[in-house]
């Protein structure tokens, strides 16, 4: 079982200290944000051969795969300007994700605003049409490096639903199009109780083009859903690993939004609900 972390959910270290962290903390895979994993720029140039191959080779010493190079981005930002150097900044990461040694470079969908924050305005057909562009655009930077894009639903994107992700799938039509499936991210206060259905739908609709799962887990507080550390909550792992493995193919978990001293209790749940 390939099982990680998100680089950024420890303390910033340079690239030799997180890897060994990491593989001492029991796990073989990583999610990796290097703007926000290291005091590193990352806007235009910054990703050189050079330093991908180093870091991608400290990763691999330590036998952690680099499986998700993070760079969310606002790709249907409302100023254009900014949107074009989001979309540029993420073709750098596809250029360089095979010098990293990574599988996929991931991204959520962006918003209709500036800020990412829950708006009903992106579930209009617009932004919708908005995102379907910028992935196209993506998507053949992707194939000409033959990298692949690990797209993250989320209700405060207009990719918002098993639907809406199956609709973007089918539009933009790409074998290096994957999804990094996140349970929580599907979920509002108001629906967390139909996630088994949430999630069956998922899986019926595009099961074959999950290639990630992202791992975090919520309760119930005050009327909204806050983070909790994985397996503390309401998310039922047991169905999301009963309907991975009707696939009948194993793909890499990775831990997200959990710290110390909560770290290794909730890798070793994930561990135990896999079997």
């Amino acid at each position: 079982m390939k099982i990680g972390i998100r680089g950024h959910d420890l303390e910033k270290m340079p690239a030799e200290q997180l890897a060994k962290t990491i593989s001492e903390k029991g796990f073989n895979a990583v999610q990796l944000a290097v703007g926000k994993s290291f005091d590193f720029y990352t806007g235009p140039g910054s990703l050189t051969k050079e330093i991908s191959r180093e870091i991608g080779g400290i990763f691999q010493k330590h036998d952690v795969q680099i499986t998700v190079l993070g760079c969310y981005i606002q790709m249907i930002h409302p100023d254009p300007d900014i949107r074009r150097k989001e979309l540029e900044r993420f073709k750098e990461h596809l250029a360089a994700a095979g010098d990293f040694g990574c599988l996929f470079v991931g991204t959520e969908t962006g918003n209709v605003n500036a800020e990412i924050a829950y708006t009903t305005d992106n579930f209009e057909e617009e932004p919708f049409l908005a995102v379907v562009d910028s992935m196209k655009e993506l998507a053949a930077e992707a194939e000409k490096h033959e990298a692949f894009i690990g797209v993250e639903a989320g209700v405060n994107h207009p990719i918002y639903s098993p639907q809406t992700m199956k609709r973007l799938l089918d539009l933009v039509d790409s074998e290096y199009v994957r999804v990094i499936f996140d349970p929580v991210n599907l979920l509002t206060a108001d629906t967390w109780e139909k996630q088994g259905e949430i999630y069956e739908e998922a899986f019926e609709l595009f099961g074959d083009k999950i290639a990630v799962l992202h791992a975090k887990d919520v309760e119930l507080q005050n009327g909204k859903l806050q983070a909790v550390p994985v397996g503390k909550g309401l998310i039922d792992y047991k169905k999301v690993f009963s309907l991975i493995k009707e696939t009948g193919r194993s793909i890499p978990v990775l831990l997200e939004d959990v710290r110390d001293p909560f770290i290794e209790e909730s890798r070793q749940f994930l561990v135990n609900q896999n079997h």
